[in-house]
């Protein structure tokens, strides 16, 4: 049975030390620019702390993979090359891309470099898989969280490609790469800017009926003190609808899937993926040493496997609403 890779995120070098530390096997992280989808202040690696995460990680046997995930447009066309040019020369493992223009770049520029197809590049079907593979390469493609757990075998039995599936995180109720909601609202899309929601257009006003978050001037969710608030995305947020205030399109929630680690080795996944490069080192540290733990189990016996109680509660402490689901991957619907 091949080892089940575990891809934790670094949004700045002591996350990237946190996942190291406590087990990854890789790292994933961004420029400090929009070329990745993560793209918020205090986030992300410059050169020099590139280089210095991609050193630490490789003493400690780990891959760095790098984010080029977001869209560049024709203006914008030779700050996305330079990024695949600066990730070739400091020695990443991997890009993870999305743009078809910037994946034929890389290929004919660095045809050695690893390439992996992001899940910003939609990608749902094998078919569509293997187009990427025969164009540009692509060794690993990671699926967007809006498959179930059969359709997911499905692409694997089909796929010469190795697929990567999401573990834990936030969850999105869009295709990724598909959504329109917060460039309606906010004039900028995450595809290109690299956050649902930039911090130009958030703003918080303490009123006397709570905590207001404006997303560009409109109200999305309103906080009582005893509430902890979360970064301010359209899709969960509050809204009134027919008469009664509640979550409108998604409440907040975490994918979780310690319940169906043995079934997802199974079925030949070949990488389990951590959401939150936008967390906290201690949110790294927890969820990658929890996974690394359950995964282990998982792998060394997957018939007598079964999730620990201590792990389902310190991953729950860190889910989105303190509440973890299988989301798609347990509906009974294709």
């Amino acid at each position: 049975m091949s080892k089940v890779e575990l891809v934790c995120p670094a949004g700045a070098f002591p996350a990237l030390r946190a996942a190291v530390d406590n087990g990854a096997d890789a790292v994933y992280i961004g420029f400090r620019d929009a070329t990745n989808a993560r793209n918020f202040p205090g986030l992300n690696f410059d050169r020099e702390t590139a280089a210095k995460a991609i050193r630490y990680a490789h003493d400690h046997h780990s891959k760095v993979l790098l984010a080029l995930n977001t869209y560049p447009q024709p203006q914008t066309w030779s700050v996305w090359c330079d990024a695949v040019d600066q990730a070739a020369d400091l020695g990443v493992d991997a890009l993870i891309l999305a743009d078809l223009g910037l994946m034929r770049y890389a290929r004919d520029k660095w045809p050695n470099l690893r390439l992996h197809l992001s899940v910003q590049g939609s990608a749902t079907s094998h078919e569509a898989i293997a187009l990427y593979r025969r164009l540009f390469g692509i060794e690993r493609v990671i699926l967007p969280r809006v498959l179930s757990m059969p359709q997911v075998a499905r692409v694997i039995e089909n796929s010469d490609v190795a697929v990567e599936v999401f573990a834990f995180g936030s969850l999105c109720v869009m295709v990724e790469g598909r959504c329109y909601l917060s460039s309606y609202v906010t004039g900028e899309s995450p595809n290109t800017c690299g956050a649902c929601s930039p911090a130009s257009a958030v703003e918080w006003k303490e009123t006397a009926n709570g905590r207001d978050v404006n997303l560009n001037g409109v109200l999305i969710d309103r906080f009582n003190q005893d509430e902890s608030a979360g970064y301010p995305v359209i899709c969960k947020g509050r809204f009134k609808v027919n008469g009664k205030l509640d979550y409108a399109i998604e409440e907040p929630t975490s994918l979780s899937v310690l319940d169906i680690l043995p079934d997802l080795i199974k079925i030949g996944v070949s990488a389990i993926k951590v959401e939150g490069r936008q967390r906290s080192p201690a949110y790294v540290a927890q969820v990658t040493k929890v996974l690394r733990e359950a995964l282990d189990s998982a792998q060394k016996d997957p018939l007598t496997y079964r999730p620990r109680q201590e792990w389902v509660s310190q991953l729950g402490r860190v889910a989105e609403g303190t509440t973890h689901t299988l989301g798609a991957l347990d509906r009974e619907w294709q």
